[in-house]
């Protein structure tokens, strides 16, 4: 199915609906939810998945998992997906928060296949051992650590969100604590107790998720230089140090990669 609205199918019996759906560069799926659990492949582009309790940065060729019934938002960065929504008794070992995962060639010509369904596909011929090897195939992905977390005060949250919308690298501690109204030690103690990282390594965290989608359009240099990096190499280093792959992949103009 293509560009379809799941809740014109849902309905259908089925435990795995496939649908494609094409956005135009910078759409934005307001906050929501649904039933069914969600694999949300990006066939191009960059997504920024948003919920209550973290932000979750899909680069291409990756996908999310979003569990059943929790509410979400979604940026798209000129992004065509590939989803399947999946009936929650057909999956009990699906995660409990959003995941980011993988998708390795099978599972992609696989997702490829599966758009093209009728929502009432025949369970008994190809599709139907399609929908049932998709679903073996994500039970078999382990997650990336393309994340950060939000706090649940929304104290915090707002101070999180407002840095992700605008990454600085000359925020500091003092400057939170201060917005928070709070000792740096007494925030800072506050702060790790609500993510499980200090301040300044969410911060910097976050600062590597942004480069992600900046990569697009920029070198890797430029993003570096942008985020507050002091050299190409410095930069590559701390992005590979924690996504274990270079920048240089997600890149797709300029030099140095």
């Amino acid at each position: 199915m293509k560009n379809v609205p799941l809740a014109e199918v849902d309905h259908v019996d089925r435990a795995v609906l496939p649908i494609g759906t094409d956005y135009p560069p910078g759409h934005v799926l307001d906050w929501h939810a649904h039933r069914r659990a969600q694999f949300l492949y990006g066939a191009t582009g960059v997504m920024v998945v948003d919920t209550a309790d973290g932000t979750w940065t899909v680069p291409p060729e990756r996908a999310v998992l979003i569990p059943p019934t929790t509410r979400h938002r979604v940026r798209m960065l000129g992004v065509s997906t590939r989803s399947l929504y999946v009936e929650p008794s057909a999956v009990p070992w699906w995660p409990a928060v959003c995941t980011v995962v993988d998708v390795p060639p099978l599972l992609r010509e696989l997702l490829l296949a599966a758009v093209e369904f009728e929502p009432d596909y025949s369970l008994s011929g190809r599709a139907g051992s399609i929908a049932a090897l998709l679903l073996h195939e994500i039970s078999e992905r382990a997650p990336l650590p393309f994340h950060v977390a939000i706090p649940a005060t929304a104290e915090l949250a707002r101070l999180c969100r407002a840095y992700l919308a605008a990454p600085d690298a000359g925020v500091t501690n003092a400057d939170w604590a201060a917005a928070a109204h709070m000792s740096e030690r007494a925030f800072t103690r506050r702060f790790r107790t609500a993510t499980g990282d200090s301040p300044a390594v969410w911060r910097a965290r976050a600062r590597l998720l942004a480069a992600v989608p900046l990569l697009r359009a920029a070198s890797v240099s430029e993003v570096g230089a942008r985020l507050g990096y002091a050299s190409p190499a410095a930069f590559t280093a701390a992005f590979t140090r924690a996504f274990g792959t270079p920048p240089s992949r997600f890149a797709t103009t300029g030099t140095p990669r």
